[in-house]
């Protein structure tokens, strides 16, 4: 392979001795001819003599050949100094004696042979036709792969200028991942394939494999299989890829191809295949050095036509009769098979997979910043891998790892899309919406679409037997980040929640999640990112998020401000079976307290609860700010109460309910500060769900800073009447939906 112009220095010096050649011929003939003094330009103005013109003739003629023979003697060297260029270091490149340099193609043949001298690395990289669609495959199993293969997109949709279309191999987990991320993100010019990858694990199931990526390592070989049959090529990339320019300038590599070639890899930059790192170390056969498989052209069309699957099993059964399994999964059967086929093999320079991974030659394949194409963490180290420029690749990587992807939605200029069902529902939408209206912020949110990362982190969940267990359902900022590690130690049940946050306190949250001991300890906790947007914040859109996520029979939908008592997980279940909810509707009702100190020992029963009530500890929530919102769950009877109560409804009650998991969701028209609560609770009483309180169970909450909302409806005068006016709408609503019935809500909103 090619180093990135070691030319360089040698091709500007004799760049600029040719441009001062030229320069100084003009000189001359502009100036004359010192020897006669006259000007050879105006001679033929001034003299009119046939005797001078001749003679002005022959001078300018023997100046030109002077000229024509410096230029031959520059062009000479210049081909002998890139011709030295084009001569890898000994032993660096290693392939080039059996596979076609990167900058030869067909269209290469009729060159003339002082043109293939002169061509090297620093000639013009090919193009992709402007508005051609790029095909991109990726296998990606599991939820830290579906965390990593987003800031792989996003590095590529920063960079591209075409239209592009994602073909993902995916398990069950990513595919439910990375489907409702790119619906949400709703980018222009972007489509995505998803393909199943149990369907193709009989494929490569008989092939022991040692490395961690386990039998999804060995998923690209199917890939012939599982795209479909119509595509001709597609760039096949590892999720820990990223790419620091236009993905274009890979897919013009395509057409230097030469006929019988049909897989572009860059040669793999340590000496694994060498078999030279330790005693005993027995590598699978490669070419030289071998070749990584992290960055693939994959030309589709001619890999079917040689029977790719027959040929790549073959060479795999043939091998592990003596290898017995794969060290690095499909890599070490591609290299294999190319050993035998060296011909098909087109090396692309090193600059398109700069491997990090420990030892390697990496550093051979860049010189500046601007020569870096495609960086590949391919250590099991990841951003801790040893590299002297490590620093810079990571800040390049962490640049998009906390980019905001709402700045992808970005149209490609002159490149006519067809727009998705969801973005022509929303900009309907949209059209609709009075600018001029007052509330149009509001309104706006109401229809807004948010990004959604589903389990950003590992999940695993067990359902029971019985088919009473309860998930616990939240949502929360990062000012609340603080309340996780409580909250799980307070219930062990599973828990959904969603967190709003930008890109960048994505990965906060992530780091602080990676380092609790009890947030790494729980795997039942399913962590949702809705990713902000907008000027308010979409409260019940985030609950409905994590409601949606929801495994279980029936949810708690409480707040992440409140701790629920010791024990509730196990209350509750049992109170599901006495109080028959598979077969009534009920929203059972957990009575909440609230205390103003940050440092509670937490009361372990009732009647440790009642002490702390009786003694100022603790208070019934909100009674001395918002007394309407819990008054309905009757304090006083709850104190003496040993069996569940009933209790009705009224106006502006907002309890916690635990319910089935099948109730109505949340109004999104209302966010922010204000009625995201109440509006649900007359849900339930529409819909004749009966609130029933629970006599042993109680969660207090615990005390923060004001949210910034709850600031804006305090100080804003137009915030309060578009909340004003909400109300007055959802009422309306819930008179059509629901009817007469729905009349004592207007009501009793009216005797307020």
């Amino acid at each position: 392979m090619l180093m990135l112009c070691p030319c360089r220095g040698k091709l500007k010096l004799l760049v600029v001795s040719l441009s001062f050649v030229i320069l100084f011929t003009w000189l001359y003939l502009l100036v004359g001819n010192s020897e006669n003094g006259r000007s050879l330009l105006l001679s033929a103005c001034l003299l009119e003599s046939t005797e001078a013109r001749l003679l002005e003739r022959d001078v300018l003629a023997s100046r030109v050949r002077e000229v024509e023979e410096e230029n031959r003697q520059i062009r000479l060297q210049l081909s002998q100094s890139q011709g030295l260029a084009a001569q890898p270091a000994e032993g660096n490149y290693g392939n080039q004696q059996w596979v076609a340099s990167a900058d030869t193609g067909p269209e290469d043949v009729e060159n003339t042979a002082e043109e293939r001298a002169n061509h090297s690395e620093c000639s013009r990289s090919p193009t992709a036709e402007k508005c051609e669609l790029i095909h991109v495959a990726c296998v990606c199993a599991g939820h830290n792969a579906s965390r990593d293969v987003v800031t792989l997109v996003k590095s590529i949709l920063f960079h591209r200028r075409n239209p592009l279309h994602f073909h993902f191999i995916t398990d069950t987990v990513a595919n439910q991942i990375l489907s409702t991320l790119f619906q949400s993100w709703m980018v222009p010019s972007v489509q995505v394939s998803f393909y199943d990858a149990d369907e193709l694990k009989s494929e490569v199931s008989w092939i022991p494999n040692k490395h961690y990526s386990g039998i999804y390592g060995l998923m690209k070989l199917t890939l012939t299989k599982a795209l479909p049959s119509n595509l001709s090529k597609v760039i096949v990339l590892d999720t820990d890829i990223t790419f620091a320019t236009d993905i274009a300038e890979l897919w013009a590599i395509f057409r230097k191809f030469t006929e019988k070639q049909v897989i572009g890899l860059v040669e793999n930059q340590s000496d694994w295949y060498l078999g030279n790192l330790w005693k005993n170390h027995k590598p699978w056969p490669a070419l030289g050095r071998g070749f990584n498989t992290g960055v693939i052209l994959l030309y589709l069309e001619r890999l079917r036509r040689i029977s790719w699957e027959q040929m790549w099993r073959l060479t795999a059964e043939r091998e592990l009769m003596s290898m017995l399994s794969t060290s690095l999964a499909d890599q070490d059967i591609f290299n294999a098979f190319i050993k035998q086929n060296p011909v098909l093999v087109h090396q692309l320079p090193c600059f398109w997979n700069v491997q990090l991974s420990d030892h390697t030659r990496s550093e051979q394949c860049y010189t500046e910043v601007s020569d870096l194409k495609v960086i590949h963490w391919n250590s099991p180290k990841k951003l801790r891998v040893k590299n002297k420029h490590v620093e810079f690749f990571r800040n390049l990587y962490l640049t998009f790892l906390e980019y905001d992807g709402n700045l992808l939605r970005r149209e490609l200029f002159g490149c006519p899309s067809q727009a998705s069902s969801e973005s022509t529902v929303l900009q309907q939408a949209l059209e609709e919406l009075d600018e001029d209206d007052q509330c149009y912020d509001f309104r706006r949110e109401r229809i807004m679409v948010h990004r959604v990362h589903l389990y950003f982190l590992q999940y695993e969940y067990t359902p029971t037997d019985d088919g009473t267990d309860i998930t616990l359902v939240a949502q929360l900022s990062m000012d609340r980040l603080q309340m996780l590690e409580a909250i799980c130690k307070h219930w062990e049940g599973p828990i959904s929640l969603a967190l709003y946050m930008s890109d960048a306190e994505a990965q906060q949250f992530l780091r602080y999640a990676q380092a609790s001991e009890v947030l790494k300890n729980r795997k039942n906790v399913g962590y949702h990112i809705v990713y902000k947007e907008g000027q308010f914040y979409p409260v019940n859109l985030v609950r409905n998020v994590a409601l949606r996520n929801v495994n279980t029979p029936y949810v708690f939908l409480t707040d992440v401000d409140f701790l629920p008592m010791y024990g509730l997980y196990d209350y509750l279940r049992k109170s599901i079976v006495q109080l028959d909810m598979a077969n009534t509707k009920k929203a059972l009702v957990v009575p909440a307290f609230e205390t103003l100190r940050y440092r509670l020992s937490f009361p372990k029963s009732k009647a440790e609860l009642l002490s702390m009530l009786d003694m100022g500890t603790l208070y019934t929530f909100r009674y001395h700010v918002w007394t309407k919102g819990h008054a309905p769950t009757n304090y006083a009877k709850w104190r003496t109460a040993t069996t569940p109560y009933k209790v009705e409804w009224e106006a502006d009650f907002e309890p916690y309910v635990v319910v089935r998991r099948d109730c109505p969701e949340y109004d999104q028209r209302f966010v922010g500060f204000g009625w995201n609560k109440v509006s649900h609770i007359m849900e339930l009483d529409a819909q004749e769900y009966d609130l029933i309180v629970l006599p042993n169970a109680f969660m207090i909450h615990m005390p923060h800073a004001p949210s910034f909302d709850i600031s804006k409806f305090r100080s804003s005068p137009s915030y309060r009447y578009c909340l004003t006016t909400l109300k007055d709408e959802f009422h309306q609503d819930l008179s059509r939906k629901y009817g007469s019935a729905a009349l004592k809500y207007l009501t009793a909103q009216r005797n307020i």
